[in-house]
């Protein structure tokens, strides 16, 4: 049994709370917060934009820290779920390293290149591995698009459109903070580049345009450049729509012998085919529900820590590179140039 201590119980610690109940061989043991009332089970304060209405929670059985030190310190903890806003998690990541835990850790993986490599380095040197929770392709439109370009049964993946955009946030005080979230360009961006590097491999440059608000890239489109210039990828990602639509994404990829077109409330999993042909993906054996997304992220995890194996989906790595992205496209967005990737 991997038992688990959650850190942090926002939005995101909730999700991933209720998440935790469909697992197997893994479970919730502890759970550290700050805030008193949280620990009572008083978890009202944690809507989000999507999953159910919070509420109480029945934390019988949990071990319950007000500290991150005595989590830490407890030898019946194997796996740390940081779920604390993205500034907080160099810190608290590398602590957990250093005291011999396995992490997961929400995205972004950290505010900088920096601090990204800090967090690796302490994985390296303690042994254990550093998961961050990129849940996008856990989700069904996602997974089937992983599949498809990795298995090859449609051929390479030639090109493509990825698009990510949102209505300014109000539901969260930390996503609306640029200094803790990373703003749109980290925050909701990071989605766009973690699962652009794992079809396609990290660019070696970007070139992009934006719009910058208060030193903060809310709005980027961005042409990802690959040796040889294949694949031709590129996605728009930002925080400018009206509140009537507050959440939409998808992508158009074209591989060489169908095309896959998705956008979320408008567009249907349809495959394109060479005879003029559509059909509609079969997405059955995919997660439907966003919660489920979760729990499949959450068993990766788990049985990661199990085997003692990188799960692919969940790499330190890719997730840092994926950060290394968003950050050179906000310096290409700034000086108008393009801008190699930080290795």
């Amino acid at each position: 049994m991997v038992r688990i201590g959650l850190v942090g119980i926002g939005f995101m610690g909730r999700i991933h709370f209720l998440a935790s109940a469909g697992l197997r061989g893994a479970k919730v043991a502890a759970i550290c917060s700050r805030d008193a009332a949280k620990l009572r089970g008083d978890w009202t304060s944690t809507r989000g934009n999507f999953g159910p209405e919070p509420g109480h929670v029945d934390l019988e059985g949990i071990r319950l820290y007000s500290e991150l030190s005595a989590m830490l310190a407890d030898p019946e903890i194997d796996l740390i779920d940081v779920c604390t806003p993205n500034h907080l998690h160099a810190d608290i990541v590398v602590a957990a390293l250093n005291a011999g835990k396995h992490v997961l850790v929400e995205k972004a993986i950290a505010l900088t290149v920096a601090d990204a490599d800090r967090m690796l380095e302490a994985a390296r040197l303690n042994d254990r591995l550093l998961m961050v929770a990129h849940v996008l392709p856990f989700f069904a439109e996602f997974a089937f698009a992983w599949n498809s370009v990795r298995g090859g049964a449609m051929g390479r993946l030639l090109g493509g459109h990825f698009k990510r955009i949102i209505s300014r946030p109000d539901w969260s005080a930390e996503m609306a903070d640029d200094s803790k979230s990373g703003g749109p360009a980290v925050d909701l961006h990071i989605h766009d580049t973690h699962f652009i590097g794992l079809l396609a491999g990290v660019p070696s440059a970007v070139f992009s345009s934006g719009i910058v608000e208060n030193d903060a890239v809310v709005h980027l489109t961005t042409s990802y450049i690959y040796p040889g210039g294949s694949p031709a990828l590129t996605c728009s990602s930002g925080a400018l729509a009206m509140k009537a639509r507050p959440f939409t994404h998808g992508y158009e990829l074209y591989l060489e012998r169908a095309t896959l077109v998705y956008e979320a409330g408008v567009q249907p999993l349809t495959i394109l085919n060479d005879d003029g042909t559509s059909t509609l993906a079969d997405l059955s054996e995919y997660h439907a529900d966003p919660v489920a997304a979760f729990t499949a992220e959450l068993q990766a995890a788990a049985d990661g820590v199990s085997a003692g194996r990188m799960p692919t989906l969940l790499s330190g790595q890719l997730a840092r590179d994926a950060l290394a992205m968003c950050l050179s496209e906000c310096d290409s967005v700034r000086s108008g140039e393009v801008v190699s990737i930080e290795d």
